[in-house]
């Protein structure tokens, strides 16, 4: 969600073996990688990303440049036409310098302008809307809360908790307060999001490596000021195996091509118009950022 698209370092032999279709790309589509225990149908699903997407687009300081949005849109959209996604997607820009993307359920994802200044090329930047589509394709965020109702004995009704969810992101000052239930994984989801999201960027034609030179640039980030990637990325835990582990899969899986997508000048353009609405932020508006806000109600250290 609300996280950033990072590799995991979980393992992923428990979702391979259960379906031998997530090793090839070329299957990507006729495959349900979606599949497990859900209380929620994809209309449902829908809905509730809807209501949460209102109530982001109401406290989130969403960028008005057209231009931008529209870009967002279609890279993103490229990628949703080369996933297992079943659903429709919707891409926001919010304006943040925090380096983050996030996706709700049903296919709302935003993107803060922090990951753009971040992604020199335009393939890294792709790498962290593919993770964020595989989180959706994988039904990542309806699962997990399923699971959790069936742990609790004293399970909320369905019908209540899909009206109360959204109220539940609630203003605070000038911050975004954003469940924490949709802004984590298990370990195994991330890495399912990792595999997916590298063969969704292959097959919309990118440079899958774009993901590992993301991780690097964040490394170096956390080694010149310790604490920052663990605090940007609190939603999405960061490790160095990630990197072995996207190396190994790209290896694995994917058969090399003789040309990927790894920049584009519309990237560069747009990347440079982001930086020139940041130059002209008012100072006053450097703290009007995203909160994430934990179950109990306090609110998550940014």
């Amino acid at each position: 969600m609300l996280g950033f698209f990072v590799l995991s370092a979980a393992l992923v032999a428990p979702f391979r073996a259960a379906d031998n279709k997530k090793d090839d790309p070329s299957q990507i589509g006729n495959r349900d990688v979606g599949k497990g225990i859900n209380f929620y149908s994809l209309e449902k699903e829908i809905a509730l990303g809807k209501q949460l997407a209102a109530e982001v687009a109401r406290q989130a300081k969403l960028l008005d440049e057209p231009l931008l949005a529209e870009y967002v849109n279609r890279v993103g959209q490229n990628l949703v036409r080369n996933s297992d996604a079943k659903v429709p997607f919707t891409f926001r820009v919010i304006e943040s310098d925090d380096v983050n993307a996030f996706a709700l359920p049903g296919g709302y994802v935003f993107v803060n302008t922090g990951l753009i200044q971040m992604a020199e090329e335009e393939d890294e930047f792709a790498g962290a809307l593919a993770h964020e589509i595989a989180h959706v394709a994988a039904r990542h965020l309806t699962r997990r809360e399923t699971k959790s109702q069936l742990a609790n004995i004293a399970t909320v009704p369905l019908s209540v908790l899909l009206g109360g969810w959204a109220g539940v992101a609630v203003r605070q000052g000038a911050s975004l307060a954003v469940p924490m239930t949709f802004l984590s994984f298990t370990r195994q989801d991330e890495a399912e999001a990792d595999y997916l999201g590298l063969q969704y960027m292959y097959a919309a034609g990118y440079d899958p490596t774009g993901e590992i030179t993301m991780l690097e640039r964040l490394g170096a980030l956390n080694r010149q000021k310790p604490g920052t990637v663990a605090r940007l990325f609190s939603t999405h835990p960061m490790d160095t195996e990630r990197i072995r582990n996207a190396e190994k899969e790209i290896q694995k899986i994917l058969p090399a091509r003789s040309e990927y997508v790894v920049n584009t000048s519309e990237y560069h353009d747009m990347r440079q118009r982001v930086f020139a609405i940041e130059a002209h932020r008012k100072p006053d508006e450097a703290d009007n950022r995203p909160t994430l806000l934990k179950p109990s109600g306090h609110l998550h250290e940014q």
